[in-house]
């Protein structure tokens, strides 16, 4: 991995902000960079993968997953990352719980996210789903020059997980830009058994962190994703730990919205973002996007939730159980 960030790090510093200026028009260049992370709530495709356990997601399955229906997801899911900021699309997208290529193909392609000219980069996981994770990319705002699909070896009893979609790029301003894109295991089958399977997770993110900052000490670098985990949590505790601060900690949203998730009738916060000090330097905007349109009254419990395509079994043409992060950069 270390030879990939000072692969990275040469072609960085060979193109400088010349490239910049060439690549990007002067409307781009005034634009701060703003990351939105969200959760997709199984974006599946209705076509079935015969080396994935998928069934669960097709026409003849018991939820019904018809093509009417997935096709409205994907509009959903791109109304909503739209909808996100009012200046402009977001640079960049953080997705966790997509299906395939295929599916963000869709979704970039042919959803009502068609005209916002993203580019994507993703995993091919091990995960017995099928489940990836993806970054959409605005080429105005911003340009890879290497990614890798960071592979995290199972520990006992922890079944295969996604892998870490690590991306090495040059913004708008000419600085480099290291982005992971992290969708860690669950809690099935309770926090305690589950915990060592999100510290593996946690461990093979910072193994590759921590070669980042030993390489370019001041790098500028974003983790966003879902952890499953809660500030002060184990495996979060671990990454801080490694010189990168939890930029949404505290993040709230509109209509008294205290976290990413409601679960049994409680708030809480399983999606982050992380920076490092360069970044966090940079920080001028932190929010959960919580729009009326994206929530629902939630009946049992009181109060609001996230607007979701499935209650239980129950199809609804809802968006996300997860509501999006937005993290809003200050331009140097």
């Amino acid at each position: 991995m270390v030879t990939s960030i000072d692969a990275c790090r040469r072609v960085m510093q060979s193109v400088g902000c010349a490239w910049a200026v060439m690549l990007f028009p002067l409307t781009a260049q005034t634009q701060p960079l703003t990351l939105v992370e969200l959760n997709c709530e199984n974006l599946f495709d209705t076509r079935h993968d015969s080396l994935k356990d998928d069934h669960e997601y097709l026409p003849e399955a018991t939820r019904r997953w018809t093509r009417k229906r997935y096709w409205r997801k994907l509009n959903n899911i791109a109304q909503e990352l739209l909808s996100c900021t009012d200046d402009g699309i977001p640079s960049l997208i953080a997705l966790t719980e997509v299906e395939n290529d295929s599916v963000v193909h869709a979704l970039v392609r042919r959803s009502l996210l068609r005209n916002a000219g993203y580019e994507y980069l993703m995993t091919d996981s091990p995960d017995l789903r099928g489940i990836d994770v993806a970054l959409l990319y605005s080429p105005f705002a911003f340009r890879p020059v290497r990614h890798d699909a960071l592979r995290v070896t199972p520990v006992k009893d922890m079944r295969p997980t996604r892998d870490i979609l690590y991306v090495c790029g040059q913004t708008v301003g000419g600085d480099s830009l290291h982005v992971f894109v992290v969708h860690a295991p669950s809690r099935f089958g309770g926090e305690r058994h589950s915990r060592p399977f999100r510290h593996a997770v946690a461990e093979r993110l910072c193994q590759t962190v921590d070669s980042i900052l030993a390489a370019v000490p001041d790098a500028r670098i974003l983790v966003a994703g879902d952890f499953n985990d809660e500030a002060g949590d184990p495996a979060l505790r671990l990454i801080e730990q490694h010189g990168l601060r939890n930029l949404t900690k505290e993040a709230c949203g509109e209509h008294g919205v205290k976290g990413t998730y409601r679960y049994k009738g409680r708030w809480g916060s399983i999606d982050h973002i992380f920076g490092s000090p360069k970044i966090y330097d940079k920080v001028d905007t932190v929010y959960i996007h919580a729009p009326n349109f994206l929530l629902e009254e939630e009946p049992q419990y009181g109060g609001l939730r996230p607007r979701r395509t499935y209650n239980g079994m129950r199809y609804q043409p809802g968006y996300s159980d997860h509501l999006p992060l937005v993290v809003r950069l200050r331009k140097d």
